[in-house]
């Protein structure tokens, strides 16, 4: 890593430099920010992308295989489905919705739970006990089986699919924020602003919530890949988004019946989950290693 010399003395790098440095160390990770790169382009442009619309039917072509199997045709590159519907289209769409879940449950999840954790922290006794026992009950239910009960409450739908799911994460976040918010108030730098007159709200937001950043990110990132692969999961059960959005995991539950002689209906979809939520998990492992100085070599 090379350091910037000013009148003879070398500079500190440039902390994205170094950032860059520690995260490309790990191939698995950049390896896993490539396929998400690729798979948010197919998403922006998947107007562009795809050869079909993902809800246009051809009868004619019902349950076609792939075009390298026998019966197959490049029109339809990985198949069609029970209705005649392009699989590679669908599965194309449905890298949008998928992305869309899991950008808004970490962001319904990530914003609540740093302003109750950082609540918590900050103003200890009856709301810290209040605030972190009911998120205690919440961790206590198996997260899928409370994501179907909320689900089953406001009926089944993809925007009710994402708020369940973001009230299931809530508590990872609002633990791990009012740890690190613990962990940052006893140093001198808090103090000092403390005594110079910073208010609560600064205190938090602005002295004390930057340096919790780290943990953050990395559970963020970690709670993207759940979201997708729990959002499939609901999608499957049918209580997620509805027919025919092209969303994976209602992809795989219009498949169901057809598992033994159309495996490809089956197959893409899962392999597009898999895929997905390994890359993210390579990634996060990546940013948790270099925004973590105890990891740092």
């Amino acid at each position: 890593m090379t350091e910037d010399t000013v009148n003879g003395i070398s500079a500190p790098p440039h902390p994205l430099r170094e950032f860059w440095s520690y995260f490309s160390e790990n191939r698995g990770a950049v390896a896993g920010l490539a396929v998400i790169v690729t798979i948010v382009l197919m998403a922006v442009f998947a107007d562009f992308i795809a050869p079909y619309s993902p809800i246009e039917q051809y009868r004619e072509h019902l349950l076609r295989p792939p075009f390298w199997e026998e019966g197959g045709s490049l029109a339809f590159p990985l198949g069609t489905d029970a209705v005649g519907r392009d699989m590679l289209s669908r599965l194309i769409h449905g890298a949008r919705y998928s992305l869309l879940i899991g950008l808004i449950v970490v962001t319904l999840s990530l914003s609540t739970g740093i302003a109750l954790g950082l609540v918590a922290a900050f103003l200890r006794g009856p709301v810290e006990t209040l605030i972190m026992r009911a998120m205690d009950i919440m961790l206590a239910l198996p997260s899928l089986l409370l994501a179907i009960v909320v689900v089953a409450i406001l009926g089944p739908s993809l925007i009710n699919a994402m708020f369940s799911l973001a009230i299931v994460y809530l508590p990872h976040y609002v633990r791990l924020t009012r740890a690190s918010a613990i962990g940052e108030m006893s140093r001198d730098y808090v103090t000092a602003s403390r005594v110079a007159g910073a208010g609560v709200a600064r205190l938090m937001l602005i002295t004390v919530l930057p340096n919790c950043a780290a943990p953050l990110i990395v559970q963020a990132t970690l709670s993207f890949s759940s979201a997708i692969l729990d959002a499939a999961a609901l999608g499957f059960l049918g209580l997620g988004a509805q027919p025919p959005t092209p969303e994976w995991g209602t992809l795989l539950a219009e498949a169901r019946e057809f598992v033994l002689r159309a495996w490809w209906v089956v197959t893409f979809p899962g392999l597009a989950i898999l895929v997905t939520v390994l890359a993210f998990n390579l990634m996060g492992d990546g940013l948790r290693d270099a925004l973590d100085p105890k990891l740092k070599r």
